[in-house]
């Protein structure tokens, strides 16, 4: 096991608070459709497996980053089990939604632990599972965050500790798993799901649905990511990895976000 050092601990902590912050931004200055875009981009991903090679190894990040493919499947169960565990308003949602999304994702990520996925068959799972969502999460009307109490600062921080403190488990953790369950450790929503706690408690389950409805369209963010560095970090090595991981997913969210505005547009 490596030490690592304090400033890469210090790194952690910053990313991983900054992204909650910024995703928090977004939902309540755009929509929350586009935050369940983003939602699927590379933040938590990225970070977990990031860490995860300089702690470890990059081969064994490289292996992980496989799993992650199929791991995204146990996230959208989370998002449904949120959904139907989730409608009370405040704390009682909050925390129904909670303890029905872990259950949901505990039981997909246990089955899918039993397999030995490859790039392609980890793709091809959640690009069904991205269908099969897509179609239970069709009739969650869009809402958007508006009115209700403002996001305090206090909460946002609270969140941003809670996705450090779950970035730094699932790293931890990853030192004594095999890489079927550091990948899939790896695709829990760390960034998301503090974000759909902040917007629950604030503005109700309506725009958490939102956001839950457009995540498995926002999913072939990190499908490119995972599947980029599970080349690259070979190829290239972590660091450099990581940058062409996020140059494809960036490039692929921005030519979806293209495509469904020219669709919209062309409805409209």
């Amino acid at each position: 096991m490596i030490e690592v050092p304090l400033t890469w601990q210090l790194a952690k902590l910053g990313l991983s608070v900054s992204m909650v912050l910024g995703l928090g931004a977004v939902a309540v200055r755009a929509s929350p459709r586009v935050a369940g875009l983003l939602s699927g981009y590379p933040l938590g991903t990225a970070l977990a497996l990031f860490f995860i090679g300089l702690e470890i190894s990059t081969d064994f990040a490289s292996a992980s980053a496989v799993h992650t493919l199929a791991g995204f499947t146990a996230t959208m169960a989370l998002g449904a089990g949120y959904i139907v565990a989730g409608r009370r308003p405040g704390m009682p949602g909050v925390l129904g939604g909670v303890l029905g999304g872990f259950v949901a994702w505990l039981a997909v990520s246990t089955l899918l632990a039993q397999f030995s996925f490859t790039r392609v068959t980890g793709t091809l799972v959640t690009l069904c599972a991205i269908v099969l969502f897509s179609w239970l999460f069709r009739a969650v009307p869009d809402v958007k965050s508006s009115g209700g109490k403002a996001f305090s600062w206090s909460a946002l921080l609270a969140r941003a500790t809670l996705a450090t403190v779950i970035i730094f488990t699932i790293t931890r953790i990853a030192h004594w798993v095999p890489p079927e369950w550091a990948g899939t450790l790896a695709a829990f929503p760390v960034t998301m799901l503090p974000f759909l706690l902040i917007l629950h408690l604030n503005h109700g389950h309506a725009p958490v649905a939102t956001v839950i409805k457009h995540y498995p369209m926002g999913l072939g963010s990190l499908l490119c990511y995972a599947l980029c560095v599970s080349y690259t970090y070979d190829t290239l090595g972590l660091f450099w990895g990581t940058l062409a991981g996020f140059a494809v997913a960036t490039l692929w969210l921005l030519g979806w976000m293209q495509l469904t505005a020219w669709y919209h547009r062309r409805r409209a």
